[in-house]
């Protein structure tokens, strides 16, 4: 189990500058980044034993944050 946080700038290391653009141009995907951001921050504190969860909620965390990573990439990749 990694206890290291997926931030969005490590999981798309050659697109910092068009997430920073997308973030501040474009209100979807700056919602998608925070939602992101948010659900990444709870999986790191659950991971980290810092806050208690079960297994299923951890699961249904990450799927939730696959699901917006896609969403993300897809739209990078639109940009």
């Amino acid at each position: 189990m990694s206890h290291v946080p997926h931030e969005l700038h490590e999981e798309f290391p050659d697109k910092t500058d068009q997430l920073h653009q997308l973030k501040v141009s474009n209100a979807h995907f700056a919602k998608l980044a925070d939602e992101y951001h948010s659900v990444n921050r709870e999986i790191h504190r659950i991971e980290s034993e810092v806050e208690p969860a079960s297994d299923e909620a951890l699961e249904n965390l990450k799927k939730q944050r696959l699901h917006l990573k896609d969403e993300i990439a897809a739209l990078l990749a639109a940009a």
